[in-house]
Formats: C-alpha cells, sequence, structure tokens
C-alpha cells in the first residue's frame, strides 16, 4: 500500500492552481500539523495490506515544513504502519522555500526523493504563472538539494502557457536536461474553473503551437537518455517514480490530511476540505469522511483500463483476468480492435497500450473504456 500526506499551506497560490491549498500563518501552521499527527495515530498500527511501499507529501507547499516538522510526521507513520526497507519518500517543494538546514532534516526525516516545482526557465513565463519565484532561485534550489545529498530529484516543468513558444518551450526542457535530474514531469496547462486563470484574457498557444511542444517534450527528452513511461512522465532507468505507477495500476493508499483522498478495500472517500471540521474531528477518522463510494465491479475495470493506458507499458490482459475473472477481450474486444485499426492501440502478447499517436488523443481514447 501507499501513504499520501497532505501539506495544504502556500505562501501564495498561483493562478493556474486549483488544488487545496492557501496561505498561513505560523500558529494556522502548528495546529494543523498536531491534528494531522492525531489523525495518523488514530488510524491503527497494522491495517492488514502490508508494507508501505512509498510515501508522498503533497500540497500546497511541503517544503514550508521545518526538517523536525516533517521528521515529526515520518516518526508518525513509522509508529502505525511498516515501511518497506527501500521505501520511497517522497516531498514537493517549491523553490524560494528551501534551505541547506531544512534540506538535510527532510533527509534525517527519511525523505529521499524531491520534487521540486520549476514549470519555467523564463521570467515572464513564471511571471504570469503567479509563481514566487525567479529562475535562479530554482536553480539555487537544486544546486542546494545537490549538496544535501538528493540523489533522486524530479523538475516538473509546464507547457501551453501564456504568451509561451515553441522555441521557449524548448529552452525551458534543453536548460532542465542540461541539470540532469533523475526525473522530469512535463504537462500541459489546463484552465480550470475557479482559478484566476479561468477569469482571464489568456493569449495561450494554438492547438498547431502545443501539438508541436508535445511533441517536442518526447524529441528532446528521450534525445538526453529520459524514456517515457507515462503520458507526462520521463526518468532515467530505474529512477519512475513508484508512488505515482501505484495511482495508475490500482495500489491501495490511505491519504491523511485537509482533502486529501483515498482508496482502500475498493472504496474511494476524502477527507472533509473545512479546516474547522477537520481540526474538530480528527480524532475520529470516520468523521472526516466525505463521497464515500464503494467501487462496483465494473468501476475497478473502467479504472483499471483509463488508469493503466497512461502507462507506455500499458495494461496487462492476465492480471485483468486475474483481478475481475473475465478476459479483457470479452469486455473490451471490439473497442480495443477498433483502436487497433486506428492506430491508436497496440495489442501485443500479454500487453494492450497506446501507440505514439493514441498518447496524444489519449483522453480521447480512454473515455471509451467507460462502460456507462
Amino acid at each position: 500500500m501507499e501513504i499520501y500526506v497532505h501539506i495544504p499551506f502556500c505562501l501564495r497560490k498561483c493562478r493556474y492552481c486549483d488544488f487545496l491549498s492557501f496561505p498561513c500563518g505560523g500558529e494556522e501552521k502548528r495546529r494543523y500539523l498536531s491534528a494531522l499527527g492525531r489523525e495518523i495515530a488514530g488510524c491503527g498500527r497494522g491495517r492488514g495490506e502490508g508494507a508501505v511501499t512509498s510515501i508522498y507529501f503533497g500540497g500546497g507547499t511541503p517544503s514550508l515544513l521545518s526538517g523536525e516538522e516533517m521528521k515529526d510526521l515520518t516518526e508518525s507513520l513509522k509508529r502505525q504502519f511498516f515501511l518497506a526497507p527501500e521505501a520511497e519518500i517522497t516531498m514537493e517543494a517549491n523553490p524560494g522555500t528551501l534551505t541547506a538546514s531544512h534540506l538535510a532534516g527532510y533527509r534525517e526525516a527519511g525523505v529521499n526523493r524531491i520534487s521540486i516545482g520549476c514549470q519555467s526557465v523564463h521570467e515572464a513565463e513564471l511571471s504570469l504563472l503567479g509563481r514566487i519565484h525567479r529562475y535562479e532561485d530554482f536553480q539555487e534550489s537544486y544546486r542546494l538539494a545537490r549538496e544535501e545529498g538528493f540523489d533522486n530529484v524530479n523538475i516538473d516543468l509546464m507547457y501551453g502557457l501564456p504568451g509561451q513558444t515553441i522555441d521557449s518551450w524548448r529552452q525551458s526542457l534543453e536548460a532542465v536536461c542540461a541539470l540532469s535530474p533523475e526525473h522530469i514531469s512535463a504537462y500541459s496547462l489546463i484552465v480550470e474553473e475557479g482559478t484566476p486563470f479561468a477569469d482571464m484574457d489568456l493569449d495561450l498557444p494554438d492547438e498547431e503551437a502545443e501539438r508541436q511542444m508535445a511533441a517536442d517534450t518526447v524529441e528532446i527528452l528521450t534525445g538526453h537518455g529520459y524514456a517515457r513511461y507515462e503520458i507526462s512522465n520521463y526518468a532515467r532507468p530505474g529512477f519512475a517514480c513508484r508512488h505515482n505507477i501505484g495511482y495508475w495500476d490500482g495500489t491501495p493508499y490511505l491519504s491523511f490530511g485537509l482533502g486529501a483522498s483515498s482508496y482502500m478495500d475498493h472504496t474511494r472517500w476524502r477527507n472533509t476540505r473545512s479546516m474547522a471540521n477537520y481540526l474538530k474531528n480528527v480524532s475520529v477518522p470516520a468523521c472526516l469522511r466525505r463521497d464515500v463510494e464503494i467501487l462496483t465491479v465494473e468501476n475497478r475495470m473502467e479504472e483499471y483500463m483509463f488508469l493503466g493506458l497512461r502507462m507506455t507499458a500499458g495494461v496487462s490482459q492476465s492480471e485483468f483476468a486475474k483481478r475481475f475473472g473475465r478476459s479483457m477481450n470479452e469486455v473490451y474486444g471490439r473497442k480495443i480492435e477498433h483502436f487497433v485499426r486506428e492506430k491508436l492501440l497496440t495489442n501485443s502478447g500479454d500487453r494492450v497500450f497506446l501507440t505514439e499517436r493514441g498518447m496524444d488523443l489519449a483522453n480521447v481514447v480512454m473515455a471509451e473504456f467507460l462502460l456507462h
């Protein structure tokens, strides 16, 4: 199983961000971290799901925590769960919030993978996004992480940004590749309702330019030795993010913190998004749960397909039969045959996976695997 911990605090919310995050004061942070420790303690030791293979601290900006605060959280988790000896422990970080002492503390706390949100190497693009940092702040944060011994670093980049050009995107890719991180996540911007971007008249790249940016991403990153293992993720050999792969292959995960979503025993739920309710009810985790959904076999088949097809390795026909007692061909044979004819899917041996063209049209393909 996997564990996710949500740290909702940030210095300033970015204009594109629709995650549950907000600025906070010191007292609010203290009360939240205390409550988070109580929620973890109340989950019951063992749970019977076996060793925890990965922990992910997301946000918000987890790097607003001190090393000591991070250590308190990891120690709380270790008291309640058995961590696999080689468990992956990831923490998201924003440039401008990392210091040498904090990074040393994170290492002492057991964090062995750090994900730094760069997004762009161009000041104008960073400013339009509402980021708190400049590119030189990112460079300094990356240097500090390396000096403190982090040898598994991800860098986040975004394309399809306001004012971005094909050339400026290629420059961002080349600059980050020159740093030789172990992992690069390259996402296209999605303008979400309720964000400041949704109310702005944005000068976004047209569809043809965005398609070229996507193609350039594959060309440049693979050319620098990064293997594409998921639609938006690239890694050097041995450094694919185990936590995210767990999401895509249906590994159970338990989440802690405000608004955090869990998937256990074929059931999904999320915690309350109200800080007042969270602080009041945290000692009784069941009282935090909202939107509880018990997945039917059909729901689980759908998720196995449309999440698994995000990965370049695709989905396994034998694993499908093992999980659901029916063959993939029986349930999805006609759809698979259709997309193979359209050159969007490949059906090879035990695996069904998206072609390069299929990756470009992934949302269209994956939507067809919904049974209702």
